[in-house]
């Protein structure tokens, strides 16, 4: 027997709700969320669909976790710390019982992961493809939040972690021929991003504007760039490559335009820089000086040698 709505509920969505007294077991129309004195809440969202944003054929729990994981990248660019969520799921015929149970189970392991409880959301039918959305809720000291509008002229470019992973993870799991473990490395990029939380809230009061890299550096930076009304420079000689995909084919547009990173790329004066050096021993993962702000508008790639280089693309469009 299929799960009906409130089965699905009550067996599957009220368990991921214990611990948040505010969720009220899920048994209301809304949460009730107190913040702390000094606290700002910060809200994001994010949708995903089948055979768009993740494969049909992706397990189940690692389908939850970059729902959620996405979202949470968001409220690293922010310098937010999690606190809770709501769900949306759209779901057609073809998911079954099984597929949820595995779904759920998926949520609360990385809820349990990066401190946050699910605290309410909507379900229902569709007879289109499998869609899935999430709010995520977070907090931060007020007026510390990092925001795309505060980069200026001569201030540094600052990415972190490797850039092309997931979207050469994407083209292995089309067809593209690497080793076995090359291939466990960059699809677990695709399907498992690693939002960056901890650098998030430790670039408060040392970055000047931060984002996510979700639809693509060049891109990403873009709208930083549109938010300061400021332009960017990048030197593509700078990029950071992991060792599996600095070999592959195409890695350099895939660090630029591919997407799915979820790095989180910033802005900081000059006079940071031995503070954000500093951070990167701290955290356990590099974080990468790229190039500069300057005048006028838009993001301009260049060689070592000042050359301009050619982008067949910016980054992902959503239409």
């Amino acid at each position: 027997m299929t799960l009906g709505e409130f089965d699905l509920i009550d067996r599957l969505l009220k368990p991921l709700a214990q611990g948040f007294p505010g969720a009220l077991n899920l048994a209301d129309d809304a949460a009730l969320i107190d913040l702390p004195p000094g606290r700002q809440l910060v809200v994001a969202k994010d949708a995903v669909v089948a055979d768009v944003h993740f494969l049909a054929d992706d397990p189940p729990d690692l389908v939850a976790g970059k729902l959620l994981r996405v979202n949470l990248s968001d409220l690293a660019a922010m310098g937010a710390e999690p606190l809770a969520y709501l769900t949306a799921i759209a779901r057609p015929t073809s998911i079954n019982d099984a597929w949820l149970q595995r779904f759920a189970a998926g949520l609360l392991a990385d809820q349990q992961r990066f401190g946050c409880h699910l605290i309410g959301g909507d379900t229902t039918s569709t007879t289109g493809p499998l869609v899935l959305s999430l709010t995520i809720l977070g907090t931060v000291p007020t007026g510390r939040a990092l925001t795309r509008s505060g980069a200026r002229p001569g201030e540094d470019v600052w990415v972190s972690g490797t850039l092309g992973d997931a979207a050469i993870g994407l083209r292995v799991l089309r067809g593209l021929a690497v080793t076995e473990d090359e291939a466990l490395e960059l699809v677990g990029r695709y399907r498992t991003p690693r939002p960056r939380l901890a650098l998030g809230q430790s670039l408060r009061g040392l970055a000047s504007s931060a984002i996510d890299v979700s639809d693509g550096l060049v891109a990403d930076l873009g709208h930083i760039c549109t938010e300061s009304k400021v332009a960017a420079v990048v030197d593509a000689s700078l990029l950071p490559f992991s060792e599996v995909a600095r070999g592959v084919p195409g890695a350099r547009e895939a660090a630029l335009a591919g997407g799915d990173d979820y790095e989180l790329l910033f802005t900081a004066p000059v006079a940071g820089r031995p503070a954000i050096e500093a951070l990167a021993a701290q955290i356990g993962h590099g974080i990468t000086r790229i190039g500069h702000i300057e005048q006028g508008a838009g993001v301009t790639v260049v060689e070592a040698d000042g050359q301009p280089v050619a982008l067949p693309r910016h980054g992902w469009r959503h239409f």
